[in-house]
């Protein structure tokens, strides 16, 4: 008996009308779906974006790939992730790993694809791209990220102010991808040099909830998890 192939879909930041023509054809083609748990431990963000793609007759399989920085929980987690997958492979089904945004993007599939490539290099894999939440918030927001010979930098995750301004001695736009944990000393930082007016909010890129801050809301409020910032230096050029 021949294996299945894994393919990894980008599905996008939210909108379903997002996936591309690609990861819906492969979606609809295979067997079993599989995306990482939510913190219950139930299908994730990624299954919601496309469910209305699905069919009953999947198996959609919902792996614990835990939201930790501890590399000593997370790599059992990705191997035992990459042997349950390996079970419907080696039976000859194919699977899509389905992941929020781009499959290459800061993706959890990029630990699939490694676990797969150093310990099952005999199965087929295609990575399908998606599209990344900058992209959307930039087209939310109707204004580019760069132009010309512009920079851009993309931190997922910022614990220090000196990290911030760093990046902004190099970079005409930062993106701070999942802003709430440091939004308060952000504001502060970008308020103390007047730069607020160069900073916008996107919550939920894409999704039915999205909300567009062209002026940051005052620190205290609650933001959702799905939330991004961008800093743009060339002012003119927002809006």
């Amino acid at each position: 008996m021949s294996t299945g192939k894994l393919y990894g879909i980008g599905v996008g930041p939210g909108d379903p009308e997002l996936l591309t023509l690609k990861g819906l054809r492969i979606l609809q083609s295979v067997p079993v779906v599989a995306c990482p748990q939510d913190r219950r431990g139930e299908a994730g963000w990624a299954s919601r974006i496309v469910a209305q793609y699905l069919v009953s007759t999947q198996k959609l399989r919902a792996l614990h790939m835990p939201f930790v920085p501890e590399r000593e929980q997370l790599e059992p987690a990705w191997a035992a992730a990459a042997d349950l997958l390996y079970e419907d492979l080696s039976a000859g089904l194919d699977v899509a790993f389905i992941t929020e945004g781009d499959a290459s993007f800061y993706s959890t599939f990029t630990y699939l694809l490694g676990e797969f490539q150093t310990r099952y290099p005999h199965i087929a894999i295609e990575v399908v791209p998606g599209v990344c939440s900058p992209l959307a918030a930039a087209a939310a927001l109707h204004m580019p990220l760069v132009i010309g010979s512009e920079v851009l930098t993309v931190m997922p995750a910022m614990h220090r102010l000196a990290d911030l301004e760093q990046a902004l001695l190099h970079a005409d736009t930062v993106v701070l991808l999942k802003v709430t944990g440091v939004y308060e000393p952000v504001y502060r930082w970008l308020e103390e040099r007047e730069w607020l007016g160069q900073a916008f909010l996107v919550e939920w890129v894409s999704g039915a909830n999205q909300q567009v801050h062209r002026c940051l809301p005052p620190p205290g409020e609650k933001l959702p998890y799905f939330s991004l910032l961008v800093i743009r230096r060339s002012a003119h050029l927002t809006g």
